[in-house]
């Protein structure tokens, strides 16, 4: 059987975010960066909710790149950020050992920018055995040429290409699996878009459950 013809679980995956810094951002001209903060920050939350190992890394912090950007920080408080010099974590051995000592052969991978920071690791990865998914709507690029040749090319050497919303839900995989359902309705209702919204809806009129805002709206009942 080829490696992709079944869906990872979260038993079996784990994940990589790599150089989420302010100065990476600052050129990233391939989406909206706004709704790259947004989609980063939401696959961690899902990711820490159904315990998935994660590996955070950033690259020469100090001296160019800024701090991790404090809504990743915040989804793993005090969690150890791997520093590098290297654009290719592969070549951080503290990286290595990281990725290593998940014990996991299912890699996501996102970050900044696509066409370095994420190919490369990912190339050598998969030639080591790694089955290796790219969220890309989790990754920026220069330029939308930049990010589409970078994703061509992991492509090209066997990775696969996965969005935000469709990788958390394959963590989930069965709406019957009800131990992290509720939690995954709380995270996807105020931070995807429409399909949040949808949700909202769907738990509101059809379930009957109580509203998400703070103060839920009150209708007036009308006069008889």
């Amino acid at each position: 059987m080829n490696q992709y013809q079944k869906p990872y679980t979260a038993q079996d995956s784990a994940i990589a975010f790599i150089d989420f810094q302010p100065q990476m951002l600052f050129g990233v001209a391939n989406m909206d960066r706004a709704s790259l903060i947004n989609n980063v920050t939401l696959l961690a939350k899902v990711a820490k909710e159904y315990n998935i190992p994660t590996v955070l890394s950033s690259v020469e912090t100090e001296s160019f790149s800024g701090y991790v950007w404090p809504q990743l920080l915040d989804v793993f408080p005090g969690k150890n950020v791997i520093e590098r010099s290297s654009m290719n974590s592969w070549d951080s051995m503290e990286f290595r050992k990281a990725i290593e000592a998940t014990g996991r052969k299912n890699i996501l991978m996102c970050g900044l920018w696509t066409e370095v920071c994420v190919t490369w690791p990912t190339i050598e990865m998969l030639g080591v055995g790694y089955n290796v998914y790219v969220v890309e709507d989790c990754c920026g690029a220069t330029s939308p040429a930049a990010h589409e040749a970078a994703l061509s090319r992991m492509v090209q050497a066997g990775a696969v290409r996965l969005t935000t919303i469709q990788a958390l839900l394959e963590w989930q995989r069965d709406w019957k699996n009800k131990e992290h359902y509720n939690a995954l309705m709380g995270l996807l209702r105020p931070q995807t878009g429409a399909y949040g919204v949808g949700v909202e809806y769907a738990y509101t009129m059809v379930h009957h459950a109580p509203q998400s805002a703070q103060k839920p709206q009150i209708v007036p009942k009308k006069a008889t």
